[in-house]
């Protein structure tokens, strides 16, 4: 099972207005609360909490799909492993143009200290021109907060 059904976009146009945007917005609530032990889920709360003002029910399917997949996977979580070679490393990823409404590219990175991931992130901040910017970008993100662990380190 997979977080978001398989090739899923969300638009702000596309499904009826729910009837209940409190409940929504307390689930996304709750999946955001939970980005804290599971970064797996970053990128599905980011997405989701782009229509809090005003979720339709095909945001609310693809909300009962994510919480299905946090109901199975119930055991999974962050796992720090503990190790003598403490190498800070990072990996970035993006997706070009990936919001249909806005034209918004999603980049995210992830650190990890020896085996254990440290800091995460996925956002939708800007429209680039192309591939290769939206990557640069993602790299010069997870540069800037590589430099704040490295300060926080030493």
């Amino acid at each position: 099972m997979t977080l978001f059904p398989i090739h899923l976009k969300l638009s702000a146009d596309i499904g009826e207005p729910l009837l209940d945007p409190p409940l929504y917005r307390c689930l996304v609530g709750k999946l955001n609360f939970l980005t804290h032990t599971r970064s797996d889920l970053s990128y599905t709360v980011q997405a989701l909490s782009q229509f809090m003002h005003c979720p339709l029910t095909s945001h609310f399917h693809a909300l009962h799909h994510a919480l299905k997949y946090v109901a199975g996977t119930v055991g999974q979580g962050i796992l720090l492993h503990a190790t003598d070679h403490l190498k800070l490393q990072a990996f970035t990823d993006s997706d070009w143009r990936s919001c249909p409404d806005s034209r918004r590219s999603v980049s995210g990175f992830v650190l990890l200290l020896g085996n254990s991931p440290i800091s995460w992130k996925s956002k939708q901040a800007t429209v680039s021109k192309s591939s290769s910017e939206v990557e640069y970008r993602a790299m010069a993100n997870a540069a800037s907060e590589i430099t704040w662990v490295v300060r926080l380190l030493t």
